[in-house]
């Protein structure tokens, strides 16, 4: 959610993860399609396939886990909504952003 949100903002994002799904959750894309976005072109990366050096921030969504190996910028100590219900990606949507807004 957060790289689709990131680029309709206008920011060049990639999003990743420690331990990547193999597709990306069906109620993060239904809750970002209710606000017009679409997650063409992204699928489940992992945090190790992504070359960081470039990037200016690197925003830590939480969930509770560590990511010794990557500089993190801001950490946002957001629940991962994986498993939950829709509502709570929902709550999710609007929180990073909200979070993007204020970058």
């Amino acid at each position: 959610m957060a790289e689709a949100i990131a680029r309709d903002l206008g920011y060049e994002a990639s999003s990743a993860g420690t331990h990547p799904g193999e597709e990306i959750a069906p109620n993060a894309i239904k809750v970002l399609s209710e606000i017009g976005l679409s997650v063409k072109n992204q699928f489940p990366k992992s945090t190790d396939d992504i070359e960081t050096d470039s990037f200016d921030k690197i925003i830590s969504m939480g969930c509770g886990v560590n990511c010794p190996n990557l500089r993190i910028s801001q950490d946002w100590n957001l629940e991962d909504p994986h498993g939950r219900e829709i509502d709570f990606y929902r709550e999710t949507r609007d929180k990073i952003f909200n979070y993007l807004s204020d970058l």
